[in-house]
């Protein structure tokens, strides 16, 4: 299983830079194990805090891990989310399908976690190994029964070392691991695993986050499975079948996702298909938001009367869509980027 590193920061990042910084090594960033099953992927992201958390820092996860468990109610934080990575919709809820079944928080209204027992080895030391091999082991696995079960597993070690319990576990749907709250965005891993129990929008922010900084955005984009499970789940993704998984998932939202098959402005590859049908240039239908795609937006901003943002949002994907079809534009514009 991959193995990574990141250090908690003690306190809040600065705000998330326009463009990606040099990526990490995918080795060290890659997430070890999933809710769903021992040893398929996750990671770590880097999101700007989720409904106002920040302003709530440093926090105390809740009692039992049961938190507020609030599911996003619209498709808006996906959209954006997907506006932010220029990828599809489905792309981004593959990744959730097969980390986590699709699923933000257990029947408890508990997140799913995957507890790592070679992680907590890691951050502590190895000086529980005699005493609690069972949570704590040089080598991965020993993962025993999913769901539920692995709140044990936890507990018994949060006993031990609570920080590096929490660490030492990957939360929710994207499945990140606590350990890397830093490179998240969280001050702290004990606020980081408050705001994955009280809601989805901060577990899709993290994978978000991550994918940006590794510079998997391209390989999200552009479908590459295996290049992406490589830098999401690291060198042993093909053991684990994880680019077929994802291949499979995808093929399964964006069937779900067409529907009837009409086009549906839902990324920004598509995006840039109904501004070139209505005039406004973008250039090419490449799913990047480059400032070509950025001012034919505003283009489209100022002849619509809407707000200049020059951003992709759910909003303006939307106002885009209707337009599109209230000009003629055709429900199947044919293949290459939409």
């Amino acid at each position: 299983m991959p193995e990574f590193a990141a250090p908690l920061r003690a306190t809040p990042p600065p705000p998330r830079p326009a463009a990606p910084a040099p990526a990490p090594d995918a080795a060290t960033l890659s997430r070890a194990g999933a809710a769903a099953a021992p040893g398929d992927g996750g990671a770590d992201g880097a999101p700007s805090a989720p409904g106002g958390a920040a302003e709530a820092w440093p926090r105390r996860a809740p009692e039992g891990f049961r938190g507020a468990a609030r599911v996003i109610g619209s498709e808006a934080p996906w959209l954006a989310a997907a506006a932010e990575l220029g990828c599809e919709l489905a792309a981004i809820k593959a990744v959730a399908r097969v980390e986590s079944r699709g699923a933000p928080f257990l029947p408890s209204g508990r997140p799913p976690i995957l507890f790592e027992r070679h992680i907590f080895h890691r951050l502590t030391g190895g000086r529980f190994d005699a005493a609690a091999p069972e949570v704590s082991d040089a080598s991965p696995g020993g993962y025993g029964a999913g769901g539920e079960a692995q709140y044990a597993r936890l507990e018994a070690a949060a006993r031990l070392d609570r920080a590096a319990a929490l660490g030492a576990a990957s939360w929710g749907r994207f499945q990140i691991m606590g350990m890397n709250a830093g490179l998240c965005g969280w001050p702290d891993v004990e606020s980081f695993v408050a705001d994955q129990c009280d809601d989805e929008a901060a577990q899709l922010d993290a994978f978000a986050g991550f994918v940006r900084g590794a510079r998997l955005d391209g390989r999200l984009r552009a479908r590459d499975w295996a290049a992406f499970a490589r830098g999401y789940n690291g060198p042993g993704y093909a053991r684990n079948r994880y680019a077929e998984k994802l291949a499979a998932a995808w093929a399964e939202e964006a069937a779900g996702e067409a529907g009837d098959g009409a086009f549906r402005v839902t990324s920004v590859a598509a995006l840039q298909r109904a501004l070139t049908h209505l005039g406004a240039g973008p250039g090419a239908i490449d799913g990047r938001m480059g400032p070509r795609t950025r001012a034919a937006i505003l283009r489209f901003e100022r002849q619509c009367r809407l707000p200049e943002t020059g951003a992709a949002g759910p909003a303006l994907m939307g106002a885009a869509q209707a337009v599109y079809y209230a000009l003629g534009g055709p429900a199947r514009p044919g293949a290459g980027g939409g």
